[in-house]
């Protein structure tokens, strides 16, 4: 899709020399830049939404589980 943007000159600049470093249209590199923005806040909302679920939940360990876990690490040579 085109689309028209606009960008202060000294953006502009740097991002040109950028393409042109890595050899890549400007379209090409604001792309990636944008999908790798994207997906940054895309991880943002799923660890929001995960801490949402984990808030309301115990996250204590089963106490059999644990006494197994310690005896189970007691054996071990470290």
């Amino acid at each position: 899709m085109k689309t028209a943007i606009s960008l202060p000159d000294d953006l502009f600049r740097h991002g040109d020399a950028l393409a042109k470093r890595l050899g890549v249209s400007r379209s090409e590199l604001y792309a990636r830049a944008l999908e790798e923005y994207v997906g940054k806040h895309r991880a943002d909302q799923v660890t929001k939404r995960l801490n949402a679920v984990y808030a309301t939940e115990d996250s204590r360990p089963d106490p059999k589980f644990a006494r197994a876990q310690r005896r189970a690490l007691q054996r071990e040579a470290w």
